[in-house]
């Protein structure tokens, strides 16, 4: 698609404001510019901010039809480098963002340098925009970055609350959810810990029942996701929600694509170690272990201690990230006999590009926390996972990763070395792990087909544009 400057469509992007919601909704705002659309991306000052300390000062100066806007997020925060405190962002996001959203959307529509703004694309826990394309009269498509199931559990909290109580009683992580369509044979422990909770007053889960009332029936939802991964919830998601469609992965659907020119719009909150790909060079094929626990996961020392010595147990070379405030309450500290240990066959980072290291020849096996954008960025490499949910939809996707697609293992919440030593052995050289690995190289092929020309997640996109975005109301 073409247009003039004057006629371009303009889409207003709306990432929550976390590592791994920013990255999936900076994606999608390269697949619609791309298509032709001026990007406004909407960041929080404080990550905004993070993003100049972390990419340097132009790094936000975007392009003429690419801009990046920020609006106050109504907390206190010191000038930081860490994810801010979740429950105390989502309380703000219900009471404090719609009014300065109003007024970057006044002001953008008043700009001499861009043209009107003609639709949102919102993530869905960004419900307020739902209210201000309304006001403004513009489609608000909603985009749910994570997996679709989990959004099928936020849906049922409120009948979750009401349905059964026994869940709340001692070893209610074991209780059973069979009444979920979809979510067959699911434990409580297998859907985002935000519904674990006892507390009815809990503020995750008075955020995701607000949500649950905003993003109503006639609302168009795109999920990063393939029917061949999610099949059973995506048919019973589309039965309650008309206009939905499957887009995923992103980031397939952006490596078809000329994209050169925004290549340095980036999403890394935290400063990329670029040297970790030159170390993966002189690495033999499928040898190395890639260690990487996100951008929110936090853990003891004493379980830090357990991972680190599970790893130089394996004899396996393996590539760390850790970020520097893995460790609670304190910083990453490996002892000189540790780093002594592993210095020849292991590389800590601070931080990296994934995607790039997930596809590179060298990396056999990936020992991740199971967010979204991890999960579904090892499948489109075809690697097998060893699984350590933390929160959120990672029980959910540890659950698929192990259970459903059987390209991974979970390790033990009470990480001990010796089976950390035992599961990285079988991962990269098993029986078990040589499975994972032929089943992960069949559901990359199956991305691939979906996301080129003539496929679901190409054909999908095409359609959420013309049908959604492009239509005047």
């Amino acid at each position: 698609m073409s247009y003039t400057a004057e006629r371009k469509p303009h889409a207003v992007l709306t990432p929550y404001p976390a590592q791994g919601h920013v990255k999936p909704l900076l994606k999608l705002a390269k697949l619609l510019h791309l298509r032709g659309f001026h990007i406004t991306f909407v960041h929080t000052e404080y990550n905004y901010n993070r993003l100049l300390k972390s990419r340097g000062p132009d790094a936000l100066d975007g392009l003429p039809d690419f801009k990046f806007e920020a609006i106050p997020d109504g907390l206190n925060d010191d000038d930081g480098d860490v994810t801010q405190h979740i429950p105390s962002l989502s309380d703000s996001i219900r009471k404090n963002f719609l009014q300065p959203f109003r007024n970057l959307l006044h002001r953008l529509n008043h700009s001499a340098t861009a043209p009107p703004v003609t639709c949102l694309v919102s993530d869905c826990s960004m419900f307020f925009t739902i209210q201000a394309a309304e006001e403004l009269g513009v489609p608000n498509l909603l985009c749910w970055p994570a997996c679709a199931s989990s959004f099928l559990a936020f849906i049922n909290i409120p009948l979750l609350v009401q349905k059964d109580e026994s869940y709340l009683t001692n070893g209610y992580l074991e209780f059973k959810v069979d009444w979920i369509p979809g979510l067959q044979n699911f434990r409580l422990k297998d859907l985002p810990d935000f519904i674990w909770t006892t507390n009815l007053n809990d503020v995750m889960l008075q955020f995701l029942i607000e949500l649950t009332v905003r993003v109503h029936k006639n609302s168009t939802i795109v999920f990063n996701t393939l029917e061949e991964l999610e099949g059973d919830v995506i048919n019973v998601l589309s039965s309650m929600f008309p206009s939905l469609y499957t887009i995923g992965p992103f980031s397939l659907l952006l490596n078809r694509s000329p994209h050169n020119h925004l290549a340095s719009l980036g999403s890394n909150l935290w400063k990329e170690d670029t040297e970790c790909l030159e170390w993966l060079e002189s690495k033999e094929p499928r040898s190395v272990v890639y260690v990487n626990f996100g951008s929110i996961t936090v853990m003891s020392a004493e379980q830090l201690l357990e991972f680190a010595w599970g790893l130089a147990n394996s004899k396996k070379p393996f590539m760390w990230i850790t970020r520097p405030d893995l460790v609670i309450g304190g910083s990453v500290i490996l002892s000189s006999e540790f780093v002594n240990e592993t210095r020849d066959r292991s590389l800590i980072a601070s931080w990296c590009p994934q995607e790039q290291v997930l596809n590179h020849p060298s990396i056999g096996g990936f020992l991740t926390h199971c967010g979204w954008n991890s999960t579904t960025e090892s499948v489109c490499a075809g690697v097998p996972m060893l699984c350590w949910p933390f929160f959120a939809d990672q029980p959910t996707n540890c659950r698929y990763i192990c259970n459903e697609w059987e390209i991974g293992i979970e390790i033990d919440s009470n990480v001990k070395r010796e089976e950390v030593e035992r599961l990285v052995n079988e991962l990269m050289e098993g029986e078990k792990g040589k499975k994972m690995r032929e089943k992960a190289m069949e559901l990359k092929k199956k991305g691939e087909e979906k996301t080129k020309p003539g496929g679901s997640s190409y054909k999908n996109l095409d359609r959420v544009i013309k049908e959604v975005l492009l239509k005047q109301n």
